[in-house]
């Protein structure tokens, strides 16, 4: 098997393959799947719904676009598939966090934990200073 692929990387149609939008193009598309992996660690609150809601929209489109041509693009398929599948996640998030109380929920663990914001804990460290005293 590894022969038979080593012999088709040195024919003329691997050279035509490599030299042509059907790789290309999907290699360059693949910046849109690893920044949506790289947005899965990030806060709920950064995501725009409205623009997660457009990509995961076009990379499903486009799945059906790269199974259809002739030649079937496995390439550019597997991107789409991989960048639907990254934004549907994400999607899920901002639905759970904006709109099923995945907000509230957070903020009641950070109240748990006793993590403050910067004003009441700026707050509390000048209440808990001693007055000055004048002589």
């Amino acid at each position: 098997m590894a022969s038979t692929f080593v012999n088709w990387l040195r024919s003329p149609a691997a050279r035509e393959y490599f030299f042509s939008t059907h790789f290309w193009g999907p290699v360059a598309n693949w910046g849109l799947p690893l920044a949506a992996i790289a947005d899965l660690s990030k806060d709920e609150e950064v995501i725009s719904g409205p623009m997660t809601t457009a990509l995961a929209s076009y990379s499903l489109v486009f799945m059906r676009f790269a199974w259809r041509v002739q030649p079937r693009n496995y390439l550019l398929f597997a991107c789409h598939a991989t960048n639907a599948t990254a934004q549907l996640t994400q999607e899920y998030r901002f639905v759970n966090y904006w709109y099923r109380g995945g907000k509230e929920r957070k903020e009641q663990e950070k109240l748990a934990a006793g993590s403050k914001g910067k004003v009441m804990q700026a707050i509390e460290a000048a209440q808990a200073e001693p007055p000055a005293t004048s002589k």
